[in-house]
């Protein structure tokens, strides 16, 4: 019996290989810190729970219309235009059973076989395999520490060729915390005007939980609008991430595609979802500013004690909640039973060594780094570095 070959095309998940590692040892009795998933270690708001034991009550238990619920849709539009300034109807919005499922949708719909799209390092991991489920072929502009991980304008044009579909990427940035200036943005937005046939894939979906002024989207730019194809959804800013809604705004005509794909993958997201929300785009951002603001709190306590574990190189995040430093300068050491060779053994080390899980930086396409979460209790942090530099002290 054969598979299908299109799973040789792709790679699983590092985060979730990682996150399943430390479940293995936790399992054991070993007291495993993860520092792997990307997840805020808070509980969804009471106003949005509530919202939800209503739509249940309400018996919106039915199935829903492939793009969601048209007041859901509405709601997005509503958030668009309070939050970012931007306008959009109903018709340019789709929502999804997760931000991640708008990635997909989105690829399949633009990219064909040879396509180029490009990505700036460091990106998520799933950027790269949906290109490749897509048959196209990633193009890698490389950024580093010293350029605080964000790509100039040169770096762009010198990427693009006649081949090139889609450029994608995220601001705020996961792995690296990197946020993109108005200014930045528009830099990058010239480069595009010479270039009418490229799409451009934004993905907000850490734009809540940002360090350094407003959120500022690459969308602005009208006349580069019906070629931006922008991806949010709710489970960073409202810690709703088992709930799994995201949504996508595009052009009609993008929006269209990526619905025809979704009513022949899953349909329509959960009813309840959909219904929470509504509550959770028009209600109160408190409990998200709250959020963020205990997140600005375990960065600064992360950056002081990652500061003092020699031979790290850290960039402070402008936003997210991770921090990606250079850990390079540990390859080639060795416990005397390990050795360091590339951040993937780094990461194992420090998680059978310290009990620390993390995801190593090739999975996110650069490999001198390693990424920490912070999205954890300021206990745990503090403990989890301790081991980390204790760990690290150990390699000569």
């Amino acid at each position: 019996m054969q598979l299908s070959s299109l799973l040789n095309r792709f790679s699983e998940p590092e985060t979730l290989k990682m996150a399943k590692l430390g479940r293995e040892l936790r399992a054991k009795g070993v007291d495993v810190i993860d520092l792997s998933l990307g997840e805020p270690d808070f509980d969804t708001p009471e106003h949005i729970k509530e919202g939800a034991i209503k739509a249940i009550h309400d018996n919106w238990s039915h199935y829903t219309p492939v793009a969601g619920f048209a007041d859901l849709r509405e709601a997005v539009c509503t958030k668009l235009k309070r939050d970012n300034n931007l306008d959009y109807k109903p018709e340019n919005i789709v929502t999804s059973t997760g931000a991640k499922q708008s990635l997909a949708n989105i690829m399949l719909a633009v990219v064909d076989k040879e396509d180029e799209v490009i990505i700036p390092t460091p990106y998520w991991v799933t950027y790269s395999e949906l290109v490749k489920i897509a048959g196209g072929k990633v193009v890698e502009i490389r950024s580093t520490v010293e350029d605080n991980f964000k790509i100039s304008p040169a770096q762009l044009e010198a990427a693009i060729t006649d081949r090139t579909r889609l450029f994608m990427f995220s601001s705020p940035c996961n792995p690296s915390g990197a946020v993109y200036s108005k200014e930045e943005l528009a830099g990058l937005a010239e480069v595009f005007r010479k270039y009418p046939e490229i799409y451009i894939l934004s993905d907000e979906i850490y734009e809540y939980i940002t360090f350094v002024g407003k959120h500022e989207s690459i969308a602005q730019f009208e006349d580069l609008k019906e070629r931006v194809i922008l991806v949010n959804g709710l489970s960073k800013g409202f810690a709703m991430t088992g709930w799994r809604l995201g949504y996508m705004a595009a052009s009609v005509e993008v929006a269209k595609a990526c619905e025809k794909l979704q009513g022949q993958f899953t349909s329509g997201t959960c009813s309840i979802t959909q219904k929470a929300g509504v509550v959770a785009l028009t209600g109160d951002l408190k409990p998200t500013y709250e959020m963020t603001e205990e997140f600005i709190r375990r960065r600064k306590k992360t950056l002081e004690l990652v500061n003092t574990v020699p031979g790290f190189k850290c960039y402070e995040p402008d936003g997210a909640f991770y921090i990606f430093p250079d850990v390079s300068s540990y390859y080639g050491k060795s416990n005397g039973e390990t050795t360091i060779s590339n951040a993937a053994d780094l990461s194992m080390y420090l998680l059978n060594t310290a009990n620390v899980s993390s995801v190593m930086g090739d999975a996110f396409g650069e490999p001198n780094c390693v990424r920490f979460s912070f999205a954890n209790s300021m206990a745990n942090i503090e403990k989890a570095w301790s081991r980390i530099k204790e760990a690290l002290a150990k390699l000569n």
